[in-house]
């Protein structure tokens, strides 16, 4: 049985991912873990002081509680839910409950740019989809699942064998019987030989899913590519984090961090 992880902290954007994730588990025939890591607490004392970390746990069970109570009144009958909380960091503990069960796919809830400051899922969910192995779906709040019919792929045309993760894709587009389209920046004549390459090398690839191309104009490829999933009804948007030295990390702006952020689309990151 396939299993779906939903990340939460019980926020109402959290909430809102959460019956992305109980939609989408439904649609595939897929359980669902509902999963919260709380922190130890950071304690900024010369004196030490005695931590209760069952109150803590108690907590976060009472509103784990609230919430499958939520989604099993939505999704009667429906919706086979479990349950994961945990102590400790939640990234580190979220790959180790990934390690475990190998889910289908992880769900987040993603707050946008400014309140991904403030909220804690906000701080960890471009993290986690650039660095998790498995599939990670962050959602925006204003975002509702709906039957997955046109998913964009965000292509840069560059090293596609050994950074695009074919057999992956290939699953998603057949599991829900979609069109796959491929979105790139840039103008086709001024393509030099390696693109033109490397875009060949990608229709051979992803021939047999008959996706169609888009070579989307203009300066900004965040903006631009989110204008366009936008303006043509794209319902799930894929990026393809790619693992970068620190020096590259340093002069490069993350894409995958402006597109999570300002999206009013699903996004999806997927790993080679």
């Amino acid at each position: 049985m396939r299993t779906i992880i939903l990340a939460t902290d019980f926020s109402p954007i959290a909430l809102n991912a959460a019956n992305y994730a109980a939609e989408m588990a439904i649609t595939i025939q897929a359980d669902l873990v509902c999963f919260h890591a709380y922190p130890v607490p950071a304690i900024f004392s010369e004196v030490p002081l005695a931590v209760d970390y069952d109150d803590f746990r108690h907590v976060a069970e009472t509103h784990m509680k609230e919430l499958t109570e939520i989604l099993s009144a939505k999704f009667p009958e429906k919706l086979n839910i479990r349950t994961e909380i945990s102590l400790g960091f939640f990234y580190d503990e979220l790959k180790s409950l990934c390690e475990k069960i190998k889910p289908y796919v992880v769900v987040l809830g993603s707050q946008g740019v400014t309140a991904a400051r403030n909220l804690f899922l906000g701080s960890h969910v471009v993290y986690t989809m650039k660095h998790l192995f498995w599939p990670v779906v962050a959602v925006p709040p204003d975002s509702s699942f709906t039957s997955i019919q046109k998913i964009g792929l965000a292509s840069d045309f560059d090293k596609v064998i050994d950074t695009t993760p074919i057999d992956e894709i290939k699953s998603l587009v057949h599991e829900f019987h979609a069109e796959l389209h491929v979105l790139t920046i840039g103008q086709k004549e001024a393509f030099g030989p390696e693109k033109v390459f490397e875009s060949g090398m990608l229709q051979e690839l992803l021939n047999d899913l008959h996706p169609t191309y888009h070579i989307i104009d203009g300066e900004n490829t965040d903006e631009r590519i989110l204008d366009f999933a936008e303006n043509n009804t794209i319902d799930l948007l894929m990026v393809l984090p790619k693992r970068r030295n620190l020096i590259d990390t340093l002069i490069h702006k993350s894409h995958t961090k402006q597109l999570v952020l300002h999206s009013h689309i699903p996004v999806m990151s997927i790993h080679q």
